[in-house]
């Protein structure tokens, strides 16, 4: 198939490659030699004429300016590894059954998240197609992978990736990908592709032997890629073009962005805003939802305000704030970042304004952090959750809130985050209260790199209060083993009535108008309170359980708001209204009602 890169298309088996800088390029095809490359305009170089071969895919590498065969930068498939040879491969050899999928908006939908080494005790793309019908069981709308793209090592996170088109064959490889896609669309399930546009990982990253990918300037995981910089639209180019191959070639509904607020861009069009507008495209043109959700911590509103209202257009990005209140409140932990959010008026806030830190004082910043949403901004534009990889993975010891909070705490935070007004995130296995922890872990094969792995995972717990004793070494198995879910779990009592109670609150969400606010929001005397969509919501944020409140209490926390006298009273008001018809109830911990 011919191969469109910029605003140019190449022949098939011509095999083009863009070195700007390069004095010579080969390509040697493995079994048939070296073949030299002819520049043409742009900094591309490509073979005259396609090489004559069968329709078995051929082996190839490049060969700049004498040194390698260095991997495709845009390879689809690597076979033996990211040091290795591409081997050609077509997304249009699988013959697909989703003909009739359509994806709306991904916006206020339930998504899943899972890394799909460790969601299956197989840990590849095929066992976890074969777990689907326990996500059809629970509800969940949509799932979201961890980055699935090539990288050194048969195991780790995967946002150390350098080849962004191909999957990780220890994962099964595109055309396992393809099958998990499409297994999903028959089950009713949107699938959103995490992708990493921000740095690339320390291994195998062979770009800057081809041209300027990437720029002076850092991030806290490496190199940033040269977005604005002299030559920088090939490199646009790339990232747009892998963007388009998730999401229109693999057939995928979404994207979830990594750290944007590291894409270092100052260009008139941000890369997010270009990804924006191709998606918008990608939507109307095959009926799959094409939704973008960003990862930031920068609390900016423009990053998901409209094109057409000078913003970047993204559909939603990640809520930390909503986590960081809803974790501090249930465990009490204030270290750190957490330190702002200490007391119930945290909750209030996030409830009542998306963010917490929306222009007011962060004391881990040491500086003022954020701007207020939008006042039309609906929340579903922020996804929010009590677990997920990075607040799990990023403890000492990769603890879940099931090390720390019993059942009804559990289902408090659950609740919080399925009835609550925001996109609601779910991390794999935290519906049956997964014991097992999910630490960071890595397989690097160079000594040298895995040692600094191990050491600067220490010493960045160390700076943080860590005891560096109780922290796994990422590089030994049998930590990457540990995190390996335990579905045998599932059927136990005290992890089904939490699977149950998961599935109730799903349930309850779908009765529930997506962009519905929280009113009435109130915490008084440990109860967490408010009401949405017609659903009264009562949970206890402590061990005294709903009973603990008395009813004319008094308001030890309501509306965070300056100036919310009339939401004080209103706050009194609903806690003083009867209970109506009970829905759904944990135990003494959380109470529904219409």
């Amino acid at each position: 198939m011919a191969r469109t890169f910029a605003a140019r298309t190449f022949p098939a088996r011509t095999f083009p490659v863009w070195a700007p800088d390069a004095e010579s390029v080969s390509v040697e095809i493995g079994g048939r030699g070296r073949h030299a490359l002819h520049r043409v305009d742009g900094g591309w170089w490509r073979l005259p004429t396609p090489v004559e071969a069968g329709a078995d895919a051929l082996d190839y590498g490049f060969v700049v300016d004498g040194a390698g065969p260095y991997p495709d930068p845009r390879s689809r498939r690597q076979p033996d590894g990211v040091h290795s040879l591409s081997r050609e491969w077509s997304p249009t050899d699988y013959a697909w059954r989703d003909d009739g999928w359509r994806s709306d908006s991904l916006v206020g939908r339930v998504i899943y998240e899972l890394h799909i080494g460790t969601f299956t005790p197989e840990g590849t793309l095929d066992s976890a197609r074969e777990r689907l019908d326990h996500l059809v069981d629970l509800g969940v709308d949509a799932v979201e992978l961890l980055p699935v793209n090539a990288f050194n090592g048969t195991h780790g996170w995967g946002y150390d990736g350098v080849l962004w088109f191909a999957v990780h064959e220890p994962y099964g490889g595109p055309a396992a990908y393809q099958r998990f896609v499409d297994a999903c669309h028959a089950r009713g399930i949107a699938v959103i592709q995490d992708v990493v546009y921000n740095h690339l990982g320390p291994s195998g990253n062979y770009l800057p032997v081809y041209g300027p990918y990437v720029s002076d300037g850092r991030t806290t995981w490496g190199a940033s890629v040269n977005l604005d910089g002299p030559r920088s639209d090939e490199v646009r180019r790339l990232i747009l073009d892998d963007a388009a191959f998730w999401l229109d070639d693999m057939h995928v509904d979404g994207l979830r962005l990594d750290a944007v607020h590291a894409l270092h861009d100052t260009s008139a069009e941000h890369i997010l805003e270009a990804l924006a507008r191709q998606s918008a495209g990608i939507r109307e043109r095959t009926g799959r939802a094409a939704t973008l959700i960003a990862e930031s911590d920068l609390n900016d509103p423009r990053l998901i305000r409209e094109r057409r209202r000078h913003g970047y257009g993204i559909d939603a990005q990640w809520d930390d704030d909503v986590h960081h209140a809803v974790h501090v409140n249930l465990t009490g932990e204030t270290s750190g970042y957490y330190a702002d959010f200490a007391g119930p008026e945290s909750l209030v806030a996030v409830f009542e304004r998306g963010f917490f830190h929306d222009g007011r004082y962060s004391s881990f910043r040491e500086r003022h952090h954020g701007r207020p949403l939008d006042a039309e901004m609906p929340f579903t534009r922020l996804v929010a959750f009590s677990q997920d990889h990075d607040q799990i993975g990023n403890r000492a010891k990769g603890d879940r809130l099931t090390a720390t909070l019993d059942d009804g705490a559990l289902a408090v935070a659950a609740t919080l985050v399925l009835l609550g007004p925001f996109t609601p995130m779910l991390f794999m296995g935290e519906e049956w209260g997964a014991t097992t922890p999910w630490p960071f872990f890595s397989s690097h094969p160079e000594p040298e790199l895995a040692e600094a792995t191990r050491t600067g995972r220490i010493a960045e717990f160390a700076r943080m209060g860590w005891d560096p004793a109780v922290v796994p070494d990422p590089q030994d198995p049998a930590t990457f083993e540990s995190a390996r879910l335990r579905w045998a779990e599932r059927d136990e009592p005290g992890h089904a009535r939490l699977l149950s109670w998961y599935r109730r609150l799903i349930e309850l969400r779908g009765e529930i108008p997506a962009e519905a606010r929280a009113t009435a929001v109130s915490c008084v005397d440990g109860v967490f309170r408010f009401t949405r969509g017609g659903l009264r919501v009562e949970a206890a944020l402590g061990s005294d359980g709903l009973a603990a409140a008395v009813s004319s209490g008094s308001r030890t926390a309501a509306s965070a708001r300056a100036g919310a006298g009339s939401e004080a009273e209103a706050g009194s008001e609903a806690e003083a209204q009867p209970p109506g018809v009970v829905v759904a109830a944990f135990g003494d911990a959380v109470r529904v009602s219409r």
